[in-house]
């Protein structure tokens, strides 16, 4: 029996509230009510995302997506590539989330990874808010005055820009397909037929290919939490989530099912195991009582009108940051020193850092010999993980449009 969704719950709740409050929304005022969705990722015995235009300026340094789910993920990878790395610069030093692996574990069948998550940990993700995207559509359908779908002649045609990938909550009616983001700051938001203050992002607003939180969620069910960086050094088996979290309010059980589940959209890989330690492991969805003292209902009843925090804050046991438009908060868009440290480049980084102190040889003949990240995810290191990719958005998640041309050059050490 693993912890219950009240015990995860109240655990981020807590972690979050002992925070400074410089990692939160404003304090409410009679004119407005700052809210924001929270994620966090619990092992157990934080709404934007940046334009596609943008993808190719960021080189490694800015965060794509920096909504609540995206930020818990990337903070749980940081903790994992830190314990890595003092496990080989420290070798007196333990780890209670990771161990080395026994040499008889390791195999081109199970994976060349040095580490794994401990057995017997399980992993429980809690959200302040449905994840957006195919589990929250039936939301946004019930809070509307009108629930009949938007008309697609009302969009603007910049909406075109990107075909075969349905923009936010446009053409809300269509279920169980992939969605990307709206991509736009609040300040290029507004209201449409609404009497329960959801946004939808203007036409005209910058485009993204990020996807929604439902299909990164969904498809983490087979590649497991591991970033591509940290999938170099941990065995992938043990780092599948447990359960998804959710406040009551926010839970749609047929949207869950139809978003998540394996009698959803991902029927036609159930039961799929691939070489590597992959395999679809679906998450239970459970809920909780316990509401966030910032989500978009707790606005208090004096405040005139809700907000969007543009404050993204970033926690794990060995990190605290604060972040606004994917960079750390008060640093110039062009400083170097404004990349957060779970931003793509620094990761990528730490986890060379370990390699390099491993000198682990079967890991190391696999590089392409480019420092191109592109070209080294193509690599023979990645095969297990772009083939489990590569047949579930071929078999499940039909629609998914590649957020490629990030490219930055990495250094081994």
């Amino acid at each position: 029996m693993g912890a219950s969704e009240d015990v995860v719950a109240k655990t981020v709740l807590a972690t979050y509230d002992s925070l400074s409050p410089k990692y939160k929304p404003a304090k409410a005022t009679e004119e407005f009510f700052q809210w924001v969705p929270l994620s966090g990722i619990v092992a157990t015995e934080g709404t934007k995302c940046l334009p596609v235009d943008q993808v190719a300026e960021a080189k490694g340094s800015v965060l794509h997506d920096w909504h609540a789910e995206v930020v818990a993920l990337r903070a749980f990878n940081h903790l994992l590539l830190h314990e890595c790395l003092e496990l080989v610069t420290s070798p007196s030093k333990t780890s209670s989330i990771i161990r080395e692996r026994e040499p008889s574990e390791i195999s081109e069948r199970e994976g060349l990874q040095p580490f794994s998550i401990r057995h017997g940990l399980q992993l429980h993700m809690y959200t302040s808010e449905a994840p957006c995207g195919d589990a929250s559509m039936e939301l946004l359908m019930e809070a509307q005055a009108d629930p009949t779908p938007w008309p697609v002649d009302l969009l603007h045609s910049a909406t075109k820009k990107l075909p075969g990938l349905l923009r936010g909550r446009e053409s809300f009616a269509e279920l169980g397909i992939v969605r990307r983001k709206p991509g736009a700051d609040l300040a290029v938001c507004i209201k449409v037929y609404l009497e329960a203050d959801v946004f939808i992002a203007r036409a005209d607003s910058p485009q993204t290919l990020s996807k929604s939180c439902s299909d990164k969620l969904a498809l983490k069910q087979c590649t497991s939490l591991l970033s591509s960086c940290t999938s170099m050094l941990v065995q992938p088996a043990n780092a599948y989530l447990t359960s998804l979290i959710l406040p009551q309010s926010q839970h749609v059980e047929q949207a869950c099912d139809r978003s998540f589940g394996p009698n959803g959209r991902m029927k036609p890989i159930v039961n799929q195991e691939w070489s590597g330690g992959y395999a679809f492991r679906p998450f239970n969805v459970r809920t909780t009582k316990h509401e966030f003292v910032y989500s978009r209902r707790s606005k208090p009843a004096a405040s005139k009108e809700l907000r969007t925090s543009n404050v993204a804050a970033v926690y794990n046991p060995r990190l605290q940051e604060t972040l606004t438009v994917g960079r750390l908060q008060g640093w110039r868009k062009a400083d170097p020193k404004a990349a957060s440290a779970i931003c793509s480049k620094r990761m990528w980084k730490t986890s060379l850092q370990v390699l390099a102190a491993l000198g682990t040889p079967k890991l190391l003949q696999q590089m392409s010999g480019s420092s191109n990240i592109r070209r080294w995810k193509e690599s023979a290191m990645f095969t297990d993980r772009q083939r489990v990719k590569s047949m579930v958005r071929s078999g499940a998640l039909c629609n998914w449009i590649r957020n490629d041309g990030d490219d930055f050059e990495i250094v081994f050490p």
